[in-house]
């Protein structure tokens, strides 16, 4: 079954009875079932098929919400009722949620169907989504690549064709790398735009649920059904939530440019040469190019890894074997239980990151480490809000290059700097999108990024579709 790629195409097949939802569904699910990528760690099969006949009917008499005929992944980090949800761990085996996290309920409740969960790294720790009790993800291109990470299943799920549209969750990157990596868009809204409730925390002052798509427009409307306040979630902003369609762009733009970016020693040559093409273009079409001086780049990773490694410590305290999940065999006593279930249950890159965050908030390193990088923390937001402030967006690449092989990293110093385009958006706060505009020589895609300010989604969509055309 040919399926078309955009929502929109969907829809008016759908409206027109070209197209079946129940025949849709099953297309989706027999695509997953022949996929070689290990995308999916499970098919909601019975009940996504249950569930598009109940919204054909309703298709039929008119009712549907506004996501009616949208096929969606999700993340095996976000809780969806009834479903286990492990975040890719084993210390999680079996561990069903009671509750569905906000941005999913909102999805449901406008009428998408939830097709299955999608691998990712281990509590979303990692670039490259090798770090998974299910085992890595692999490139739909080119099977010996990696998808990048953390949501390196939601990725390959949308460019493989396995779904509509997938949720990922966006620390440091997330998102935006391995949507450079597959070619597909990648959004992640600012911070506090859609409710942490149901996503389970790595970071807390960093995490941000987002998605991926084949188009802008896809992207700005699943963000406009998942925005908006929550009780559930303190930090999420009351602002308005922005427009569910993409604005057409009416106005010459300021877009700035750190030079720091396009002048990083590991940035791959070809990317920077696309990237300085489409600048060229967007001067040409009168749009204002500011460059600008960036020089922060050398400590935005640091900064990054101690603050998070700090939330991560805190917020993995609960996986103990005491209630829920993997309890290991061999405990006979409070104090075995704690160290065994912990020490079988998390993976390394997990167990690494943990130990890091305890020193950083250790007694005596404290503020050396943690409280100092808050301050440079500080620095980044004021500097980035300042940027801003005289430009519409920021543009750079997404990431220093394209898909790596599966194994070829392993320095973790080394695969930290994979984020070293994208952590800046998270430790700011700001919204960014990745945008499919690469190809490389090497046949694989790569994306160029746009960072927007705080809560301007429909700024940054409206850029980001224009930029798509042109």
């Amino acid at each position: 079954m040919d399926i078309p790629s955009s929502f929109t195409e969907i829809k008016q097949q759908i409206n027109h009875g070209q197209l079946n939802l129940i025949d849709l569904c099953q297309s989706f699910i027999n695509r997953i079932e022949s996929s070689k990528t290990n995308a999916f760690v499970e098919i909601f099969k019975d009940e996504s098929l249950k569930r598009a006949a109940l919204i054909n009917e309703k298709i039929n008499l008119k009712k549907q919400g506004l996501l009616a005929g949208m096929i969606i992944g999700v993340k095996d980090n976000i809780c969806f009722a009834n479903h286990n949800v492990t975040a890719s761990s084993k210390i999680l085996s079996g561990f069903e949620s009671i509750f569905s996290a906000t941005a999913i309920q909102r999805l449901l409740d406008e009428d998408a169907i939830i097709i299955g969960r999608l691998n990712c790294d281990e509590f979303a720790m990692g670039s490259s989504n090798e770090n998974s009790t299910y085992g890595p993800v692999r490139h739909h291109i080119d099977h010996e690549k990696v998808p990048g990470g953390s949501s390196g299943g939601s990725a390959v799920a949308v460019a493989e064709g396995l779904c509509t549209a997938s949720l990922g969750s966006d620390t440091g990157g997330s998102i935006r790398q391995p949507a450079s990596f597959c070619g597909v868009v990648g959004m992640k809204p600012s911070y506090g735009r859609i409710s942490r409730y149901g996503l389970l925390a790595y970071a807390s002052s960093f995490d941000q649920i987002g998605v991926f798509t084949n188009n802008v427009e896809d992207a700005c409307l699943l963000t406009h059904v998942m925005s908006g306040k929550d009780d559930y979630d303190s930090t999420l902003s009351h602002v308005k939530s922005h427009t569910s369609s993409v604005k057409s762009l009416d106005k010459k733009l300021a877009i700035g440019v750190p030079e720091d970016y396009l002048n990083f020693n590991n940035l791959d040559p070809e990317i920077k040469q696309k990237t300085e093409e489409i600048i060229d273009k967007l001067r040409l079409s009168g749009h204002k190019i500011n460059l600008l001086s960036f020089p922060f780049v050398k400590h935005l990773v640091p900064c990054y890894y101690v603050l998070t490694t700090a939330e991560a410590s805190s917020n993995l305290a609960r996986y103990d074997g005491a209630h829920y999940g993997y309890r290991s065999d061999e405990a006979n006593d409070i104090d075995s239980t704690y160290e065994l279930t912990r020490s079988e249950g998390f993976g390394l890159e997990v167990k690494r990151r943990i130990m890091l965050g305890n020193f950083v908030l250790s007694s005596g390193y404290y503020d050396a480490y943690f409280t100092k990088a808050q301050k440079v923390r500080r620095l980044i937001k004021e500097k980035t809000d300042e940027m801003l402030k005289e430009n519409d967006v920021l543009l750079f690449p997404t990431t220093p290059s394209t898909a790596f092989n599966i194994g070829e990293i392993n320095d973790p110093i080394k695969m930290y700097l994979q984020d070293i385009f994208t952590v800046h958006a998270n430790i700011a706060g700001v919204p960014a999108i990745s945008l499919p505009l690469g190809s490389h020589s090497n046949k694989l895609p790569f994306g160029i990024q746009l960072m927007g300010r705080s809560f301007d989604e429909d700024s940054l969509y409206s850029i980001a579709e224009s930029l798509m055309q042109l």
